[in-house]
């Protein structure tokens, strides 16, 4: 369908003439009918106008291979999975999924867009103002250069964080008040992937409707930005953007995370896992002013060992480094250090899940856990939910992706959320998960309760679970096969109060992901593979 396609159909299933559209978004009746024969296309103002009114996305009103036919009813928004912009921004290997020409175009669209703070129409009266922070991959030099040169094209000026974590540019960005803020990184992939994350003017992610006008400028679609443009406009003379340096403002952050500690760490010998990744300074500087005794690993970077046997998702080398030094605790942060893992005085791991329990009930203890809830995912462990179900403490879960367990978080009002892979959201501190952050919170509860990390994590009893990705045809098909969901319902029946299955179709990827806990591997197994052949049989490619 073309736009003005989409715009015809949203109107006549509505209810709405011609005359009635055009008065709800201040325009001509003729303008109205040219966009329906795309003869014009809507500007940006009235694009956003549009969407909010059917209540569907730009990415949905902009993309001709989206039919809206085959949703009659009214929908409520972008998924978050487009093209290029996933649940955790543009991420691929560089140079093949990522590109310098990509990143180049990225800045380009920036620098345009917040022209004008209120509609996105270009203004050459208005300098915008962005704010870059990179991790450690070799190719994120390149990537924050060719952003930069988009942005100063397009007439933005820039500040360099240089090498920081993505909680820092959120911070930076929310402080300083800059347009938008940019982190070059892949998390926790390997060196050979890349990303671009972009971060709102309140220091969260940057809304789904400015993505998809972003993909539109990628996938070279000028007119649905730019009515008759052959390109967006270049700045000339003194309306080039300029570069500047603003390490000051990661300097703040660590003064931040400092301030907020009401503790000495003069009594505790800690370990540090920075995955030679973006935290390789700061967590250590922030430890070491507080007076912990730290051992730090992982802190070498040289580009292309980011995450490598490394960090939070290899958490075996902080665990042999607290044995063999009789630390008190460890910490494993990420690539971006958006995460936190920690392990016990024993060596033994304490996941996301763990941090969830232990940081609610130090929350609810200080009253700071806004309607005695927490908020997870799915995927967080029954573990988890039986021991705050003993601690009184009540549960939301959402979908996978920390973006909604914010979205939660702000919906209502809730103070803390996380995932078990250690993203972890403190509403009152910061606006997306920061893996240092967690940290000092743990060390504070530890030195408030005189206890060690193992015993504030006892009491959560980690499930079995086992997760098989099955690759098939049509994931909705799957999801609504009749013999899928029989077999479902006698699992689940099956295990009752002691354990669960879940079935989720992946959002970038054609698989059905396969979850099954249960009080023994042997029965997590036997069920999640009983479950993973049946869709391979009725839906398998």
């Amino acid at each position: 369908m073309t736009i003005g396609e989409k715009i015809t159909w949203l109107r006549n299933r509505d209810g709405l003439s011609q005359e009635d559209l055009a008065e709800k978004l201040s325009v001509s009746r003729q303008t109205i009918s040219k966009w329906e024969v795309d003869q014009a296309y809507p500007r940006i103002d009235k694009m956003v106008l549009l969407c909010d009114l059917f209540h569907i996305s730009t990415d949905e009103l902009l993309r001709p291979e989206i039919s809206l036919e085959d949703a009659p009813q009214k929908r409520t928004g972008y998924s978050g999975n487009g093209h290029y912009f996933g649940t955790d921004g543009f991420r691929g290997e560089a140079n093949l999924d990522l590109t310098a020409e990509q990143a180049y175009k990225v800045g380009r669209f920036l620098g345009w867009f917040y022209a004008s703070p209120k509609s996105g129409c270009y203004d050459k009266t208005y300098r915008p103002r962005f704010v870059i922070g990179k991790d450690t991959r070799r190719s994120s030099y390149m990537l924050e250069y060719a952003i930069a040169a988009g942005i100063t094209a397009s007439g933005g000026d820039v500040y360099m964080l240089h090498v920081t974590t993505t909680p820092s540019v959120s911070y930076v960005t929310k402080q300083d008040e800059f347009d938008c803020g940019i982190m070059i990184s892949a998390s926790h992939n390997a060196y050979q992937d890349n990303g671009i994350k972009l971060i709102s003017r309140s220091g969260e992610k940057l809304g789904d409707e400015t993505l998809a006008l972003v993909e539109a400028y990628l996938d070279g679609n000028i007119d649905v930005l730019l009515p008759g443009a052959s390109d967006l406009p270049l700045a000339h003379r003194e309306r080039v953007g300029a570069i500047y340096d603003h390490v000051s403002g990661r300097n703040r952050y660590m003064g931040y995370l400092i301030s907020i500690v009401t503790h000495s760490f003069r009594s505790m010998r800690v370990g540090l896992d920075c995955a030679n990744g973006a935290s390789w300074m700061i967590a250590p500087a922030i430890f070491d002013a507080l007076g912990a005794r730290t051992y730090v690993i992982n802190s070498q970077p040289d580009g292309m060992n980011i995450n490598k046997d490394a960090g939070s998702t290899h958490i075996e080398g902080l665990q042999k480094l607290v044995k063999e030094k009789k630390l008190d605790v460890g910490f494993a942060f990420d690539g971006d250090a958006d995460r936190c893992i920690a392990v016990d005085e024993n060596g033994e791991i304490v996941s996301g899940d763990h941090i969830l329990y232990i940081l609610s009930k130090r929350m609810k203890r200080k009253n700071m856990l806004k309607n005695n809830t927490l908020v997870t995912t799915v995927m967080s462990n029954k573990g988890l939910f039986k021991a705050l179900q003993k601690a009184d403490i009540d549960t939301v879960q959402t979908r996978v992706g920390d973006r909604y367990v914010y979205e939660a978080m702000l919906q209502d009002g809730y103070a803390l959320g996380g995932e078990q892979s250690g993203h972890i959201i403190i509403q009152k501190y910061a606006t997306t998960g920061d893996g240092i952050l967690t940290a000092l919170m743990l060390m504070m509860e530890i030195l408030d309760c005189k206890t060690t990390l193992g015993k504030l994590a006892s009491p959560v009893v980690i499930y079995p679970q086992i997760l098989i990705n099955v690759t098939v045809k049509d994931k909705s098909e799957a999801m609504n096969d009749p013999e899928v969901s029989k077999l479902a319902q006698a699992i689940s029946e099956e295990l009752g109060d002691e354990g669960r299955l879940l079935l989720r179709p992946s959002g970038t990827e054609p698989y059905i992901r396969v979850m099954v806990e249960a009080e023994s591997e042997s029965r997590c197994h036997r069920l999640a593979n009983e479950m993973a052949e049946l869709l391979k049989e009725r839906c398998g490619v």
